[in-house]
């Protein structure tokens, strides 16, 4: 009885974690993501590990346009729990706060996923690893 309610509780806990997704590809110092494999609108998450933290981020393309985000934000990354994509939506897994993947470019503070300054070069979408690791205290 005891080695099912341990089972039960690691399994729950394992659960409310953040996802660790696949890593980036990375030429010299960036994450370098192809922007002609993304789906318009819809996120992409990758984590990036660096001094055992698992650093992890989402790219979307919106219109002509490629974002990336922590996939953490200001108020909710002490519980590690991250955003999933839920019909045009990225939704916090602590508050459940639900952003509109067009309205995450404009949003500051609170339960919005973190801007990463990023560009674009020859159709590879560049990602500085030096700003995903000055991050690393969120994950």
């Amino acid at each position: 009885m005891i080695s099912v309610a341990l089972l039960a509780a690691l399994l729950l806990t394992a659960c409310s974690r953040q996802p660790v997704y696949p890593a980036p590809a990375t030429s010299g110092r960036n994450a370098v993501i192809d922007v002609a494999a993304l789906k318009p609108e819809v996120p992409q998450f990758y984590t990036y590990s660096f001094k055992g933290k698992n650093i992890s981020f989402f790219v979307i393309k919106l219109n002509a346009q490629v974002l990336s985000f922590l996939d953490a934000c200001a108020s909710c990354y002490p519980h590690k729990m991250g955003y999933r994509y839920e019909d045009g939506a990225v939704i916090c897994r602590e508050c459940n706060l639900r952003f509109s993947v067009y309205k995450l470019k404009q949003g500051i503070g609170g339960c919005f996923p973190i801007h990463i300054e990023s560009s674009t070069e020859k159709g590879r979408y560049l990602i500085p690893l030096a700003a995903l690791e000055a991050h690393a205290e969120k994950f």
